[in-house]
């Protein structure tokens, strides 16, 4: 008996003094910041040397900054369709942005969206600001895998209506009539701009969910303070947050608050513009005091990129730089973005020159949830790239389609064929709207050609077409084998723009 007794008191005291018993860390939650139109040069940590973006900066000093980040096309929802998808948008024919439209379409409900796959890994999931990608039925955000939704369904919004003193607008001259509102809208310039923001704002109005809601605060900070909210009401579970802003997409405003910071920049677009962008920087911020506040800050991956490079038809407000060319256009200034991961104690602070995509997005986010992609995934998982588990290229080559126009990366060469315009064409920054049914038809005179050595020459100035007939070959032939598992755009481009390209006449499909 008294041993039995000394026995059990060994165990009473064995079992006080061990250690308790640990539960499996959590989940890492996964936050996705898209910006809307942000150039490559338009931040501090790119380059930038007036725009003052603090809180994005300190995102990048405080993880991965990537310098070859590409998206999958050059304009706004296809690429969006690739983000969320973890596939090439022409492999379900997104190919071109839904504009003017009616909005009973969307990506091909065959596909599965990056929030389905986290909700079934047990993520509360959310999506707040731009979607672009189906409005009705079974193709709105609350049917495509989000649990909450809050923002635009639609391509562009005002980011101002209640106006006060010190806020500004900005017309940029040129194409304001084809990009400066909602797709297919009028632009500002048709009459009061005021007035002009509430009819934009009007047909691309902000819901909750499906219901329409009143926003009267500037729309990116609105956006803002929706996510600080999700993460404060998700703050004990693992969440998934796609924050997609609409800044700085046209139209160009900003409210005094932000415009004060920049009141010593004569050239108003680049006023308003950096003004907008300082919007997003404070929006960063915002979200990372939120999960510091939280204790969630080592609990959580923050991914910030833009959709697709700045545009050029809002003239020297933007700039891509050191990069050449701009939205719509598949050379690196439309496709190559800032890119940025940071997960602290888990990824070290670096800066990644190895070539990655919007498409490992994702791949990325489903392993962190211990979930897998559909089969016929386009995107890496870059997490194991970047501890160092896996080594080389996550990526041997990437690729872009945009009706008859192709392009690759593929190591250093960058190629991008394009298909000429007629002679009776004309040039124009603005992109001419055509009827519903006019397909992308290759010229008579077939494609111009550029073929660039991006480690050379990472401005793409030099065309080696003329003189590595060797190369271009290649890069046909890996195109043409690529573009195999495509499928046709589920419509004709409307915007079918003539640009001058190293003396060509060319056409882009945006």
């Amino acid at each position: 008996m008294r041993k039995s007794l000394v026995a059990t008191a060994a165990l009473g005291l064995a079992l006080a003094t061990a250690p308790a018993y640990a539960a499996p860390a959590r989940k890492p939650n996964v936050i996705v910041i898209l910006a809307d139109d942000l150039g490559y040069g338009d931040t501090g940590v790119y380059g930038s040397t007036f725009v003052k973006t603090p809180n994005i900066d300190a995102l990048a000093a405080d993880g991965v900054r990537f310098t070859q980040g590409y998206v999958s096309h050059p304009v706004c929802a296809p690429s969006r369709a690739a983000l969320l998808t973890g596939r090439y948008q022409t492999r379900f024919g997104y190919e071109f942005n839904p504009v003017g439209r009616d909005r009973t379409s969307g990506v091909s409900l065959d596909e599965t969206f990056i929030g389905e796959v986290m909700q079934k890994a047990g993520y509360r999931t959310g999506m707040v600001g731009k979607w672009h990608l189906g409005e009705s039925g079974g193709y709105h955000p609350v049917a495509r895998g989000f649990d909450e939704f809050f923002g635009t369904t639609a391509g562009a919004n005002a980011f101002i209506i209640d106006t006060k003193p010190g806020d500004e607008f900005h017309t940029p001259r040129g194409a304001e009539g084809s990009y400066g509102t909602v797709e297919g809208g009028a632009g500002l310039g048709d009459g009061p701009e005021i007035e002009q923001m509430v009819r934009l704002r009007e047909r691309a109005p902000i819901t909750r969910g499906r219901e329409v809601v009143e926003v009267k605060e500037y729309l990116t900070d609105a956006f803002t303070d929706e996510a600080v909210r999700f993460i404060g009401a998700n703050k004990d579970k693992p969440f998934f947050l796609y924050l997609s802003h609409t800044t700085p997409h046209t139209p160009l405003q900003a409210p005094a608050k932000y415009i004060d910071r920049y009141r010593h920049i004569e050239n108003k677009g680049q006023r308003v513009y950096a003004a907008m962008v300082s919007s997003l920087d404070d929006s960063v911020g915002a979200v990372r005091a939120k999960l510091k506040a939280e204790g969630l800050e080592k609990d959580t991956l923050i991914i910030l990129l833009s959709d697709n490079g700045c545009a050029g038809y809002i003239g020297d407000a933007c700039t891509n730089a050191p990069l050449n060319g701009y939205k719509g256009m598949h050379l690196d200034g439309g496709v190559r973005v800032p890119f940025i991961m940071t997960w602290p104690g888990h990824l070290a602070p670096k800066v990644e020159t190895r070539v990655i995509s919007s498409l490992d997005i994702a791949p990325t986010a489903a392993a962190l949830a211990g979930a897998t992609m559909p089969k016929g995934s386009d995107g890496v998982n870059l997490v194991p790239y970047l501890t160092g588990k896996k080594t080389g290229a996550p990526h041997t080559a990437l690729y872009w389609r945009s009706g008859v126009n192709f392009a690759i990366r593929d190591g250093d060469w960058k190629m991008w064929m394009i298909n000429r315009a007629e002679p009776s064409e004309v040039a124009s920054n603005a992109a001419r709207v055509t009827p519903e049914g006019v397909k992308a038809e290759l010229s008579p005179r077939g494609h111009f050609v550029m073929l660039y050595d991006l480690k050379a020459d990472p401005g793409e100035t030099t065309n080696l077409a003329a003189t590595r007939p060797d190369v271009v070959a290649k890069l046909k032939a890996r195109i043409e084998a690529w573009d195999k598992g495509n499928v046709p755009p589920q419509w004709t481009s409307m915007r079918q723009s003539v640009r001058e390209v190293e003396g060509e006449l060319v056409k882009l499909y945006p």
